[in-house]
């Protein structure tokens, strides 16, 4: 009976539609060519029906100003509704956002006032009383930008706004559509283009699917902005299937099957040939191999790439790479024999394995340790900042000449010798900050890393980004991630001269450069953000009211804390005290097997060694 019942319940569950659960928002595309506005219709001749023409009187000054007509779109919706407009550039946001609340009326100041004030305030506390000129004129309207040159805790404040209803609209990046979940009732494209890029369909859908929120609207609307010029290409956009999905393993290769290869073979999850071979075959490359390997084998692309790593002294095998006629470019499979050759890592590769180095770098960076062994700069950080600053963000830096030198000019001998050291001179940078002729070739990538190892040394002794962001004109954003970067960066490289013998010299340099890295604070606040929930802020207000060690907090009272410190709820007070008390007992445990193990008798002590002979 029960059986039965049971079956009749599986087979009525999987009768019913998920529609009746999940709410079906309707999701209505527009474009506008100058005023008019036409709706999306995969049934019209030309892919589109006209909807309308815009209602709202402009000016010639106001049509000077926003010959898009933003302002006509955007207050059909705001401030009762929200609204998100995605610009090409992070520039282009910033602008967009401050034209909009020119144009606005003084009515929209009024809307949610006291709240739009607390955001205000929440961003100067969470940045040492620092406020962006441009949010703080935005804000107020209920507007704010968003993309990548904001901190990571300001963008989590205006989201938090934006989510709860005090913002209500966004000029944005197209990264926004990929990442955070922040729908909209109205959606607008500002162009068909992504930086200088034309838009793809799987890019402009990921826009436009922000608008509409289940639950909240019954539907939500895009609006694509197009001049003439674009028409017939927006056209074949909207009407095109969207994009096929491809493995990256080969377009990146160092990155992709090189690094896997490693990872396996590290891991012990596949050590011959043969089960390397069989494990590509499972992959999302291995199952598009027909489409995506035109003139070479999976079986040739697996070989190749062990050659690669043998090559470059990651691993070692004595037989696959010395036997004649082992790849021929007509094979497809190995023989039976060859499936057997197995693989073992070497101290290098075990290096880089462990220390998760991008293949592309691994030999730059021994090279770059090693020759640091040679002549390494103790005087300051500099030269173990340049050491561990990520090569692949040195790619994407452009430096400011001017700025370079004269950074360069306040440096003490010794840091300038740094940058002699890796082959920088003062004249090089004179000669490019004054606009001269270079005959001698300079490395770009050792150039661009000195320069943002001159960025991280900056913030590590001022220990705030928005002067250094000033100093270097850089976006903040981009030197938070710079920070977190080379924080993570130098964790790695940690890990990675602790299984070479040879760079033993650097392991407790690094531990200390990495823990600054990582909380990029003054000195004195270090101990008191190793405590789970306490970050820079708390560990100021915490050090200012007395508590100026662990041992501190974990003898503190949580009640007295929330007395003394602003904002502190109890839990939090709580938490904060059991992990100070048992952060203080792992040390103190910590401590005590070290004093045991130096009071201990050695094992290879003479009288020892005498006694167990005679036993013998």
């Amino acid at each position: 009976m029960l059986k039965t019942y049971k079956s009749s319940c599986k087979q009525n569950i999987t009768r019913v539609s998920l529609d009746q659960y999940v709410p079906k928002v309707e999701l209505k595309e527009y474009l506008k060519i100058k005023d008019t506005i036409y709706e999306v219709d995969s049934k019209a001749e030309n892919g589109m029906t006209f909807s309308r023409l815009l209602n709202y009187k402009y000016s010639d000054t106001l049509k000077k100003m926003d010959p898009d007509h933003l302002i006509a779109l955007v207050t059909e919706v705001i401030p009762n509704y929200s609204c998100l407009v995605f610009c090409p550039t992070k520039k282009n946001c910033e602008n967009v956002a401050e034209m909009i609340c020119k144009i606005l009326s003084k009515e929209y100041l009024k809307h949610k006032e006291k709240e739009k004030h607390e955001v205000i305030k929440n961003l100067k506390n969470i940045s040492n009383g620092n406020l962006c000129p441009v949010l703080k004129h935005t804000i107020p309207f209920g507007v704010a930008y968003h993309h990548g040159g904001l901190t990571s805790d300001e963008r989590k404040l205006l989201e938090e706004a934006y989510s709860a209803g005090v913002l209500c609209l966004f000029t944005c990046t197209s990264t926004l559509a990929a990442g955070v979940n922040l729908p909209a009732r109205r959606v607008i494209l500002r162009a068909p283009y992504v930086g200088k890029e034309f838009l793809k369909k799987n890019q402009y859908k990921q826009m436009i699917g922000r608008a509409g929120r289940a639950g909240i609207d019954s539907t939500g609307e895009s609006i694509l902005i197009l001049q003439e010029k674009d028409k017939q290409q927006v056209l074949e956009l909207i009407s095109r299937p969207l994009e096929n999905c491809y493995s990256q393993l080969v377009q990146e290769f160092t990155k992709g099957i090189q690094t896997l290869f490693l990872s396996l073979i590290g891991l012990k999850i596949a050590t011959n040939l043969g089960d390397i071979y069989h494990f590509m075959s499972g992959t999302f490359f291995g199952v598009q191999q027909k489409i995506l390997l035109k003139e070479r084998s999976l079986w040739e692309i697996t070989v190749e790439s062990l050659r690669y790593l043998t090559e470059k002294g990651l691993l070692q095998n004595d037989t696959i790479l010395t036997e004649k006629g082992l790849l021929q470019k007509d094979t497809i499979h190995g023989s039976e024999e060859e499936f057997q050759y197995s693989f073992h890592i070497t101290k290098l590769g075990r290096a880089s394995f462990k220390g998760a180095i991008d293949l592309a770098y691994c030999d730059n960076l021994y090279r770059d340790l090693k020759k640091g062994l040679e002549g390494l700069v103790l005087e300051s950080l500099l030269h173990l900042i340049y050491l561990t600053t990520p090569y692949d963000m040195a790619s994407q830096c452009h430096p400011d000449w001017m700025i370079y030198f004269r950074q360069f000019s306040q440096l003490s001998p010794a840091e300038q010798n740094v940058a002699v050291l890796v082959g920088v001179s003062e004249n090089f940078i004179g000669k490019k900050a004054s606009g001269q002729a270079i005959r001698k070739k300079v490395d770009k990538n050792i150039v661009n890393r000195l320069y943002l190892s001159f960025v991280l040394y900056t913030l590590l002794k001022e220990t705030n980004i928005w002067s250094v962001s000033e100093k270097f004109n850089m976006p903040r954003g981009y030197i938070q991630n710079l920070l977190s970067g080379a924080a993570a960066f130098s964790s790695c490289v940690l890990h990675f001269c602790e299984e070479l013998e040879e760079f033993w010299v650097y392991r407790a340099l690094l531990v200390e450069l990495t823990k600054k890295l990582t909380y990029c604070v003054k000195a004195e606040l270090i101990p008191l953000m190793e405590v789970t929930g306490v970050l820079e802020g708390r560990a100021r207000q915490l050090y200012n009211a007395g508590y100026k060690s662990l041992m501190h907090l974990a003898n503190a009272n949580p009640e007295v804390l929330i007395k003394t410190i602003d904002h502190l709820s109890r839990r939090q007070a709580k938490q904060i005290v059991s992990s100070a008390k048992l952060l203080l007992h792992e040390k103190a445990e910590a401590l005590q097997e070290e004093v045991e193990e130096l009071l201990r008798l050695p094992s290879d002590f003479p009288g020892i060694v005498a006694s167990s002979i005679e036993k013998a």
